[in-house]
C-alpha cells in the first residue's frame, strides 16, 4: 500500500511525542506531571454546561448544522467583537463558525494556496500553519522569531523574491508557543507591510482573553484597512475553557470569509447547534469567569517562574497565554535532550522549543493547565533536582 507523499512527509504531530514519552514513563511505575499540553484543566463555567443541556433537548438541533453557523452564533459574535474590539462585523458576510480554531486554521490555505505558492510562517510557531501549507502543495518560508525583538518577526527583512511569492503570512499574539504580546502599533505595521506585498494575514487569535498583569490584546481588526487584507481566527477553547466543544470563528475580510466557508462546506458540516447555542451563551455573558480564570493563571505562572529561575534558567513571566517559555541554563543546547533529562530525572514533562521551529531551539514550554496540586508536586520535584536532590 502506497500512502501519498503528503501523509508521508508529515512529521511526528508535537504532541504524539509527548504521549509517548508519559507511556513510556509509565510503563515504568513513574507517577508522570506533564506541563506538555495546553488544555485547561479548569471546567467550563455552570451557566454555559446549562445552556447546553437545555439546547440538547430541542429537536431541531438534532439534525445537520449549516456550515457557516447559526445567524444567532455569528450575531453573538459580532456582539462580542464590537463590545471587547469596537469592531463592527457583518454578522452574514463576515463571521464563519469554525469546528474549533485548529480546523479553521488548518483549513484556511485550502483558500489561497496553489502548488508551489509561499506562506510565510513565523519560527518558533504553531504546528499547525506548516502543515496546512503542506497538505495545499505550498511552500513554508520561516521568518525567525527573536528573543531581542520581544519574539516579534522583522517584518522588512522578509527577502523581496520571497515577499513576491508569498499569499500568506500567519502571525499569532499572544503567542504559542513564547507567550509573546503585541500591541496595535505592531498591527498597524504588518498591515502596511501585507498592504505593499500583496499578501494575506490570517491572524491567530485564540489567547486572546487569557492575559495578565492589564494587558489587553488587540484584534488586528482594529487597525483601519486591515480588512482589506486580513481575516482572524478565534475560538472559545482558551477563554471558557470550551477545548472539549470544539467551538470558534474566522472574521475579517468578506471574500476570504466566503472563500472559507465554501471550503467547509465541502469539508465538514459545521458547528452542532447545541454547541453554537451554549458558545452564543458564553459570548453574551459576564467576563467574571474569565477574571477567575487568568487570577488562577498567574498564581501558577508566578510559581513556575520562581522554580525555573532556581534551576537556571533565564525565564520573564509572559503577559498572556498559558504558556512560560524559558530559555535552558548555561551549557545546555539541545532543548529535546533537557526535556529528556528533566523526564528521567523527576517524571516531568516539558515541551522542547524546537518542537516548534528552529528558532526555538535552547528553549523549553511548560503548561499552565495543571491542577494546582499537581503543579506544586511537579515544582517540588523541579527544585529537588535544582538542589541536586532525588526527585523521584
Amino acid at each position: 500500500m502506497q500512502l501519498a507523499k503528503r501523509v508521508e512527509a508529515l512529521p511526528p504531530y508535537l504532541f504524539a511525542r509527548i504521549s509517548e514519552l508519559i507511556a513510556e514513563q509509565r510503563a515504568r511505575g513513574v507517577d508522570v506531571i506533564s506541563f506538555g499540553i495546553g488544555d485547561p484543566d479548569l471546567p467550563t463555567p455552570g451557566y454555559i454546561l446549562d445552556s447546553l443541556k437545555q439546547a440538547a433537548d430541542e429537536p431541531a438541533n438534532h439534525r445537520y448544522p449549516e456550515t457557516e453557523g447559526l445567524p444567532e452564533f455569528r450575531a453573538a459574535v459580532a456582539r462580542w467583537y464590537a463590545r471587547r474590539h469596537g469592531v463592527a462585523l457583518d454578522s452574514v458576510r463576515e463571521i464563519v463558525s469554525l469546528v474549533g480554531s485548529k480546523e479553521g486554521i488548518g483549513h484556511f490555505p485550502l483558500v489561497l494556496v496553489d502548488p508551489g505558492d509561499v506562506v510565510l510562517i513565523t519560527d518558533p510557531g504553531y504546528p499547525v500553519y506548516e502543515i496546512g501549507t503542506l497538505f495545499c502543495g505550498g511552500e513554508s518560508v520561516k521568518v525567525p522569531l527573536r528573543e531581542e525583538d520581544g519574539w516579534l518577526p522583522r517584518l522588512d527583512d522578509v527577502p523581496a523574491e520571497v515577499a513576491r511569492r508569498a499569499k500568506l503570512i500567519w502571525l499569532n499574539y499572544p503567542n504559542n508557543p513564547t507567550g509573546a504580546v503585541a500591541d496595535l502599533a505592531f498591527f498597524e505595521r504588518a498591515v502596511r507591510w501585507a498592504r505593499a506585498h500583496d499578501v494575506v494575514i490570517a491572524h491567530d487569535l485564540a489567547y486572546s482573553e487569557v492575559t495578565y498583569d492589564g494587558y489587553v490584546a488587540p484584534s488586528i481588526l482594529e487597525v483601519e484597512g486591515a480588512r482589506d487584507v486580513a481575516i482572524e481566527f478565534n475560538s472559545l477553547s482558551k477563554a471558557f475553557n470550551m477545548t472539549g466543544w470544539r467551538v470558534g470563528m474566522a472574521v475579517g475580510n468578506a471574500t476570504l470569509v466566503d472563500a472559507l466557508r465554501r471550503v467547509k462546506s465541502n469539508l465538514d458540516s459545521g458547528v452542532p447547534q447545541a454547541v453554537q447555542q451554549m458558545a452564543i451563551t458564553a459570548l453574551d455573558g459576564s467576563t467574571e469567569a474569565i477574571a477567575e480564570h487568568n487570577a488562577t493563571y498567574v498564581r501558577r505562572r508566578d510559581r513556575v517562574v520562581e522554580v525555573l529561575r532556581a534551576l537556571g534558567l533565564r525565564v520573564e513571566p509572559p503577559r498572556a497565554s498559558l504558556y512560560v517559555w524559558a530559555r535552558l541554563p548555561e551549557g545546555q543546547r539541545s532543548s529535546a535532550a533537557y526535556a529528556q533529562q528533566l523526564v528521567e530525572a523527576t517524571g516531568v514533562v516539558v515541551t522542547p522549543g524546537v518542537s516548534y521551529g528552529e528558532a526555538g531551539e535552547g528553549y523549553i514550554r511548560l503548561s499552565l493547565t495543571l491542577a494546582d496540586a499537581r503543579v506544586e508536586e511537579g515544582l517540588r520535584r523541579l527544585a529537588a533536582f535544582a538542589r541536586g536532590e532525588r526527585a523521584l
